[in-house]
This record gives structure tokens, C-alpha cells and sequence, in this order.
């Protein structure tokens, strides 16, 4: 068996929920230390780099510019309708069957296979691998505490399961509480000012908003109102009404930018859970995806989250072997041709890549 698919497995017959990496970590910090590889860490993330490994034809030399290929090692928990174990390895028909295999350990193994094969000539840049942690809960242990670590980047590679199809643009994720304030009174009489009607009007307003800029791979901003609770009994006016919305930014704002106009807009109290999770594009003229377009790889807009989401500074390329419509299913699985084909299609994009 290849020994990328051999430690795909391993990968897979260990645990590594989210915030729970460590043994999943350590076992891939052994394997790389006992090819001689000089690992670092910190925390549950693990990295290399090109110019300090001994087997690399730029060790020892400082790089002007730097390229960063990233896959997570976290998983989320295993759905209930699984058919096997999930953490018991099984390799049938072509396929590598388990937890993780294709959400994300398909792309881990095949970047860390394409790193090794890029760093045996001289490239025109240095090479960083990156496993990274708490992906799957956009944690901040994860790839964003690593990212001041690594000093320089100019470009980043994120795996993840797209059928080695380019992601050149991502969707933010920003959830909204919304709070419409009234002034109680008896329901009988014409007392109070209902706050499920002043919901109503900041509701229609979210409902008919249009952002001017349209993203051509992902479309408008959309907001969803998912959640709405006022009221304690029938015969008070509700003097509170919250309501909660869910917005998928689109690339061409930041979630900042989306919030104060939302703010402006509305009547009632707006306050965001978070702005960490913001969308992201790669220009169509950046390097990486003309040379992408050469190999024939379609360009397309991805409705998920990935650790681009919390990485900023420099452009970033979401593209890895698997199917997204596979993970967190159960019976989750990867074929072995994904991950051998995969490794050699980011050798190609990579391989004497000028940016």
C-alpha cells in the first residue's frame, strides 16, 4: 500500500474531534520525524519548512517568497447512521473508508505528498506545510494561531475536499441578534408598543435588502431570518422581540462593512455574534489560477466555510481531492485514485509557479 494511504489510515484509526487533536498530532508529528523531516508545533498544529529540511534543494536558504499549503487534522463527531466503525480503517474497491478520509484527510496526505515531491529541485519560492487544528469550530488553536508563527506568506493552498475543482471565492458566515424593543400593556386596551411589530418592519427590510455588488461565482449577500421569539402570554403586548439572521457574505464585502450597514438600516438593536468569519476571493489573474485554467480545472464559488475564513494578508486557493457532498455523512470515504490524482494535479499547479 502507498505510504500516504497507509497513514491516512492511521490518521483515521485515531480520534480527533475538534479541541482534541493531540494524539492525532503526535502520531503525525512521530511519522515525519522518522523520515527526518525538523517538524514544529504549537499547541495541536504542526508545520515544516522547505529551506530547514535537510532533504529540501533550498535548505538553508532563506526564501523572498513563501507558499503555504494547509489542511486541517480535526474531524467532527461521527453521524449516527454509520455501518461501520468509524475509526476502523477499511480499504475496499478502491476506496479508503473512515472518519476523516475525505473531510480532510484526502487533502492532507496529498499536499503532504505534493510537498515532498516540489522541495527535491529548486523552486521559486520556499514551501511551508501546515496541519491545523479546530477547523471544524473555526477555533482560534487553530491555523489563526499558528499564521504569526510562520512569519512570511504570499500564497496559500487550502485543502479541502472539492473534486480538485478551484475555489476562487468562499462565503463569509456572520449570525446577527437582532432585539426590537416596545413598552408592554393589556392586549384588551390600546396600551403598550408591540416590539413584534417593529420586528415585523426590520424584518421585511432584511427580507427585500439588496447589496449592490454581485459576486459572479457566489452570487448576492444573502440574510435569513432563522429564529424569532417575543412574548410571555396572550394578553400582554411583548415589549421585547428578538430575531436572529443568518448572513452569507459573498467576498466583495467584509462582514464588518455588512454589519454597520445593517445597523444603519434597522430600527432595532443589532449585535453580531462574530465578525472573525469572513469571505474570500482570489483574483482570476493571480498565478495559481491561470495556471489552474492550463490544466483544465474549473473555477467555482463555495457555499462552506475553511480555514479561509480566519486567514488574511495574502490570497488563498481552496482546492483539494474528495467530494464536500461526502463529508460529516456517515460511511464517509475517499477514493485512493482522489488522493493519488490530487497529489500530482498540486505538483502541476505548484512546480516552478512564479508569484
Amino acid at each position: 500500500m502507498d505510504e500516504y494511504i497507509e497513514l491516512l489510515c492511521r490518521l483515521i484509526s485515531i480520534p480527533s474531534f475538534s479541541r482534541e487533536e493531540g494524539p492525532v498530532a503526535d502520531a503525525l508529528e512521530g511519522w515525519m520525524k522518522d523520515r527526518g523531516m525538523k517538524v514544529s508545533r504549537t499547541g495541536n498544529n504542526i508545520w515544516l519548512r522547505s529551506w530547514e529540511d535537510p532533504s529540501s534543494a533550498d535548505f538553508g536558504m532563506e526564501p523572498s517568497r513563501v507558499i503555504l499549503l494547509n489542511a486541517h487534522l480535526d474531524t467532527v463527531r461521527p453521524s449516527s447512521g454509520y455501518t461501520m466503525d468509524p475509526f476502523t480503517p477499511s480499504v475496499r474497491e478502491g476506496k479508503v473508508y473512515g472518519l476523516g478520509s475525505n473531510d480532510d484527510g484526502g487533502s492532507l496526505v496529498a499536499l503532504l505528498a505534493a510537498y515532498r515531491k516540489l522541495i527535491r529541485k529548486r523552486q521559486p519560492y520556499g514551501l511551508v506545510f501546515c496541519a491545523s487544528a479546530e477547523e471544524e469550530v473555526c477555533g482560534k488553536d487553530g491555523i489563526e494561531s499558528v499564521l504569526p508563527l510562520l512569519g512570511r506568506i504570499d500564497f496559500g493552498i487550502i485543502g479541502e475536499p472539492t473534486c480538485m475543482d478551484m475555489a476562487v471565492a468562499e462565503r463569509g458566515l456572520m449570525v446577527l441578534d437582532c432585539t426590537a424593543r416596545g413598552k408592554s400593556g393589556h392586549a384588551a386596551r390600546e396600551e403598550g408598543e408591540n416590539a413584534i411589530y417593529k420586528a415585523i418592519r426590520d424584518i421585511d427590510i432584511i427580507r427585500s435588502f439588496s447589496f449592490e455588488d454581485v459576486s459572479p461565482f457566489l452570487g448576492p449577500v444573502k440574510m435569513t431570518v432563522t429564529q424569532i421569539e417575543a412574548g410571555t402570554q396572550h394578553n400582554v403586548i411583548p415589549d421585547t422581540c428578538r430575531f436572529v439572521v443568518d448572513v452569507r457574505s459573498n467576498g466583495l464585502y467584509s462582514n464588518v462593512e455588512i454589519l454597520e450597514t445593517i445597523q444603519e438600516s434597522l430600527g432595532c438593536e443589532v449585535i453580531a455574534r462574530s465578525t472573525r468569519l469572513n469571505s474570500s476571493s482570489i483574483p482570476m489573474e493571480h498565478p495559481a489560477v491561470r495556471r489552474g485554467q492550463d490544466l483544465g480545472l474549473r473555477a467555482f464559488g463555495s457555499p462552506t466555510t475553511s480555514n479561509q475564513a480566519v486567514i488574511s494578508g495574502f490570497p488563498t486557493l481552496k482546492i483539494g481531492p474528495g467530494d464536500s457532498s461526502r463529508s460529516h455523512t456517515a460511511d464517509e470515504f475517499i477514493l485512493i485514485d482522489e488522493v493519488s490524482d490530487g497529489t500530482e494535479i498540486y505538483v502541476k499547479l505548484l512546480d516552478d509557479l512564479i508569484i
